[in-house]
């Protein structure tokens, strides 16, 4: 059912990864109204996990976007998982926010926001989660310094 409806309202294809799982690539333009559609329509209810893949200097992807948003679902009652894959430019590091869908999006959002610099368009408290706030540039980018050397923060005593 959700290869029709996905394909029919979205012309997005479904496919297989090697382990049996569903996945479907979609434009970031489109994210928003798929996530609705996977909640609302096809009961994909729990946002198990979102994620940010860095291709920068990856064999066969020089053409393609640097980044890759990916959105884990579940239907529980189906107990079927569906991937959701975004492209997302390097020059624009930017994609709609699922918060309005899913509360739990909030700390996945800014784990990837910390960890990559993608924004979140929509998000209302886009900030550092796991680095302080005076920590320069994203640690888990493909082209973070590894000896880069950070501010101190202030001690309070």
């Amino acid at each position: 059912m959700k290869e029709e409806v996905l394909k029919k309202r979205f012309n997005v294809e479904i496919r297989k990864s090697g382990c049996g799982q569903d996945f479907a690539y979609c434009r970031k333009e489109d994210l928003l109204e798929i996530a609705g559609c996977l909640k609302n329509d096809l009961k994909f209810a729990f946002l198990i996990d979102l994620t940010c893949v860095d291709y920068k200097g990856y064999p066969g992807r020089e053409t393609m976007p640097r980044f890759e948003m990916v959105y884990h679902f579940y239907a529980h009652d189906t107990r079927e998982r569906m991937t959701l894959k975004v492209p997302v430019e390097e020059t624009s590091p930017n994609i709609d926010s699922l918060t309005p869908l899913w509360r739990a999006a909030d700390w996945y959002e800014r784990e990837v926001y910390d960890m990559y610099g993608i924004h979140f368009t929509g998000h209302k408290d886009l900030r550092r989660i796991l680095m302080y706030e005076e920590f320069k540039g994203h640690p888990l980018r493909k082209d973070y310094p590894l000896k880069a050397r950070q501010p101190r923060i202030p001690h309070e005593d």
